[in-house]
């Protein structure tokens, strides 16, 4: 169905509702009737403002994609949720109209359904704003704001106090698969059953049970619950979410989800020793390169791993690897059964690394997909469980990944592997460490991986705006102030609350936790009664924010058709890093597609661009606003822009001689952008990329792989893109050659910023990589890089 048709179809639906409804039909209660009057005739006032601007964005959108065949950009994204939302209100429209004569028709649920959607449609179109003001704002092709003031900022400060519940109440999930959706609603109602119940007991099964027990009420009253997943997004620290997210690493859920997942033959916790060892130089392998330990934040320690393999492969039962085992508490992770006959090694080896925004979860909580590839591509995994921030945030975890790949090019005979060809996999976090990690090899002169597969990867941490991440407003697994709260731990700036809680002993533990549970076992047994024998009356208690917002006078004024010139001159104004993130270049824009760029970019409005408080949105405009302010950090730290950090950030030189890199991205993901212009990037640079944009999946959907059909060929898509990587033929040698890379005997801090690039001193040192603190630069070329910190810089920031 075509946009027109679309917009055709809800003004004939919701006139005739309207319509019906207005003429106080016998049996229908007034008060349920005048709402839905209200809420469709709302929905019609919307979409008369919207559809101009859908009509625009789809004129020019096309200028964004990676190439003709692959339509995805965070433009097309924010259109196509718009899309979703007004065929939903489309689809509970012609319902109604079905069933409105029916002695069973529940006029105050569809009011409220209706209410929810119009409020939706209101927030929506506030984005759909910001997303004209960058336009207007970006050079020509790029997606991302390049400065965290400005519309970052103003970005920021509206998601700060925008209305977020309508999202995660009636209307969860509305964007993606319906068979997903049902995956996401039992995640919304455990989060907020789970922020009840935090803190309030000691042990987790206190909390989980608790949390099972309070559960009915979100199950039963929507708007409560989104009411309350706002206020948990907004307020509530990484810790939570550490938590939250690290449910599945219990023993009881790991449990079942081994029990349905493919069963392996070799499954192994190790712990290896964090000590220096000798690698051949990739370029004269009779050099040797020293790979030191991590050491960053935390000291020297071990670094965890988990081997897994479907067949059992010589080395993987040998009595040196079996002394790096470690023992998880639990069941034994290594079937051989009597005498199992062991394969020979695999030419194959996966070095993968889990996501879970650098603050949460292990290789456990991505075992269920893992097994399945081990399987399919019949080759050894070896997932790094590498330190999570705040405690141990960057580089502590791009240093483990790296000596895991180290070591185990160095001990693949320990692995069943030959030692022949390596593909580096991960998705989120862990995607950003496949790239960084090999470009870390790259400095350090070792040998490359011959492949990476990254899915929905994180390649700018910075606070910088973009269309797609617009979709942080709605996404139930990754809204902002969340996303905000994991990149500043990774960065390490996340506050640590050091709560003065009472010691207690194990007994008062227990006789705690059992007064909380028959506390809250009395109260969710009385909401699950209250709530099954009264759904009537918690209509007349509770108005939703939704219906509040039918009742307020704004009034959208139609997008002005003679909109400001598109400035293609922005550049003055951005990080040289940033220059040549565009796919064209600004003199050689079409005239023509700049005329249609001005048609849907706009100016601020009433040109208040240098004011205080500048307008965000049209005059009479508003949207609708949250009780309580998200706290947000309006900037991120410096480090974020470190290319071992946001690789998108960094200079040709360190992005030129990587292995072939293969993205997988979702098209409704709020990190969209940074998977199509890091794509980009690489193919600017003359790298070898493809990027594959899967329909209706959130992020992180090869953690949901067991659920529905869709995510389980999203997962297989990742998995051939692997056996790709495996089965490629050998790339010509300038593809695959090394950057120069000059060894100096240089000091460990440089005193004086005169010659000496931050490239030039990665190999040298022990820990391989200066965080931040220096001072850019930019060659001759027009690339961007750091100078090394000063002795008095890089002081402050290893304290």
């Amino acid at each position: 169905m075509d946009t027109k048709a679309v917009f055709t179809a809800l003004y004939d639906v919701c006139e005739e509702n309207a319509n019906f409804f207005s003429g106080a039909t016998k049996g229908q209660p007034g008060d349920a009737a005048q709402r839905l009057v209200d809420a469709m005739t709302t929905i019609q006032e919307h979409a008369r403002t919207l559809e101009p601007v859908i009509s625009g964005f789809a004129a020019i959108y096309h200028h964004f994609d990676f190439d003709p065949h692959i339509p995805a950009n965070g433009y097309r994204s924010l259109v196509k949720v718009v899309r979703c939302c007004l065929l939903h209100i489309i689809h509970k429209g012609r319902y109604i109209t079905s069933n409105r004569r029916s002695i069973f028709f529940r006029a105050s649920h569809n009011a409220a359904e209706m209410e929810a959607y119009c409020s939706a449609l209101c927030q929506l179109k506030a984005l759909l704003y910001l997303a004209q003001r960058l336009l207007h704002d970006n050079s020509h092709g790029n997606l991302f704001f390049q400065e965290e003031s400005g519309l970052s900022q103003s970005f920021l400060r509206e998601y700060a106090s925008m209305h977020k519940g309508c999202f995660y109440g009636r209307c969860v999930g509305f964007q993606f698969t319906p068979a997903i959706r049902p995956c996401l609603q039992s995640i919304a109602i455990s989060l907020v059953a789970f922020g009840d119940n935090y803190k309030k007991h000691q042990s987790g099964i206190g909390v989980a049970a608790s949390s099972f027990l309070t559960s009915g009420k979100y199950a039963i009253d929507p708007e409560l619950r989104g009411q309350e997943y706002e206020r948990i997004t907004q307020n509530l620290d990484v810790h939570f979410w550490k938590a939250f997210w690290n449910i599945t690493e219990t023993e009881v859920l790991s449990s079942l989800v081994s029990m349905t997942a493919t069963q392996v033959k070799v499954n192994r916790a190790l712990s290896v020793p964090s000590l220096p060892f000798d690698l051949p130089f990739a370029a004269d392998p009779t050099h040797m390169v020293t790979v030191s330990p991590p050491a960053a934040h935390i000291g020297r320690g071990p670094v965890q791993m988990r081997l897994i393999s479907y067949e059992l492969r010589e080395g993987q039962d040998s009595e040196k690897l079996l002394a790096l085992c470690r023992s998880e508490g639990g069941q034994i992770s290594l079937s051989l059964g009597l005498k199992t006959k062991r394969s020979p090694p695999s030419p194959w080896l996966v070095l993968h690394f889990h996501g879970g925004g650098f603050v949460a979860q292990t290789s456990k909580s991505h075992e269920p997909y893992l097994r399945s590839w081990s399987q399919d591509l019949n080759a050894p995994i070896l997932s790094v469980d590498y330190s999570l921030a705040p405690e141990a945030p960057f580089p502590r975890a791009l240093e483990e990944c790296f000596y895991a790949y180290c070591w185990a090019i160095k001990n693949h005979n320990l692995l069943g592997w030959t030692g022949e060809r390596v593909c580096l996999a991960g998705d989120s976090a862990g995607g950003n460490l496949c790239v960084t990690v090999s470009m870390r090899a790259a400095a350090h002169g070792v040998r490359m991986p011959d492949g990476i597969v990254a899915a929905y990867p994180a390649t700018l941490l910075t606070v910088y705006a973009s269309p797609s991440r617009l979709l942080t407003l709605m996404d139930p697994l990754l809204p902002l102030s969340v996303l905000a709260r994991c990149l500043s731990a990774y960065a390490g700036h996340s506050v640590f609350n050091h709560s003065n809680d009472e010691k207690v002993s194990t007994f008062s533990m227990v006789r705690r936790d059992t007064a909380l549970l028959l506390r809250d076992f009395k109260q969710g047994a009385s909401n699950w009664i209250h709530s099954l024998l009264d759904r009537g009356g918690a209509d007349s208690v509770r108005k939703s924010v939704s219906e509040a917002s039918l009742t307020s006078p704004h009034t959208d004024p139609p997008v002005s058709g003679k909109a400001s010139e598109y400035s293609l001159e922005k550049g003055s104004l951005k990080s040289q890093t940033c220059q040549d993130l565009g796919t064209h270049t600004n003199s050689e824009v079409d005239p023509s597609v700049s005329e249609s760029f001005s048609s849907v970019a706009i100016p601020p409005p009433g040109g208040e661009e240098d004011s205080e408080k500048p307008q965000e949105f049209p005059e009479g405009f508003e949207p609708l606003r949250s009780e309580q302010l998200a706290e947000m950090n309006m900037q991120s730290s410096p480090i974020a822009r470190n290319p071992y950090m946001s690789p998108l950030l960094a200079p040709d030189s360190m992005l030129k001689g990587l292995p072939p890199i293969h993205i997988v991205a979702c098209h409704l993901d709020p990190m969209l952008d940074d998977s199509v212009m890091f794509a980009k990037r690489l193919r600017n640079v003359g790298q070898p990329v493809t990027l594959c944009v899967v329909d209706d999946l959130p992020h992180g959907f090869l953690s949901l792989s067991q659920l529905s059909r869709e995510t389980r060929e999203a997962a297989n898509v990742c998995m051939e893109r692997i056996r790709d990587v495996f089965t490629m033929k050998d790339p010509p040698p300038e593809m695959r050659k090394h950057r120069k890379l000059e060894r100096t005997n240089q000091e460990p801090f440089a005193t004086k910023r005169d010659h000496t690039p931050l490239l030039q001193v990665t190999v040298q040192k022990e820990e391989g990589l200066f965080v931040g603190g220096g001072a850019p630069f930019v060659d001759e070329e027009g690339l961007a890089g750091f100078y090394p910190p000063t002795k008095s810089e890089a002081e402050k920031i290893l304290a």
